[in-house]
């Protein structure tokens, strides 16, 4: 039978509560996340794309923390954006800042919008277990 188990941080109840989604999800020996975006906890998001984009990866990096891991973990990164040739360097410097090597795999996809008007970027990761990489 398969166990799961959900990872929140205490600044993202609010996901299981209001959403019923998990920030992260252990199944086996693989963390799931949620998407990550750059909107804050009021559900804003700046008009600065460099603000924007740490604050997804800040998130990304609380819910690895609250599993017992980080950066180093990653195995699978998908970024999802809006307007993407109009940020794709900022976002790779940040990225540079949180991923550690081997580096994870990635993919980078441009959509037309995501649930918060403004934003755009948004984070899929997958972490492995320590000692599982």
């Amino acid at each position: 039978m398969m166990s799961f188990q959900s990872v929140t941080p205490k600044s993202m109840e609010n996901y299981v509560s209001d959403w019923k989604m998990s920030p992260g999800l252990w199944s086996a020996d693989f963390l799931f996340l949620t998407g990550m975006t750059g909107a804050g906890p009021d559900g804003t998001v700046s008009n600065d794309p460099e603000m924007q984009i740490r604050l997804a990866f800040q998130r990304g990096a609380a819910v690895l923390q609250e599993a017992g891991i980080d950066f180093s973990s990653v195995v699978e990164m998908t970024s999802y954006h809006v307007g993407i040739q109009d940020h794709i360097d900022v976002f790779r410097r940040v990225r540079a800042e949180f991923v550690r090597e081997p580096f994870p795999a990635w993919t980078a996809i441009e959509v037309n919008g995501f649930v918060t008007p403004g934003t755009i970027c948004e984070l899929r990761i997958v972490a492995a277990r320590k000692g599982k990489q």
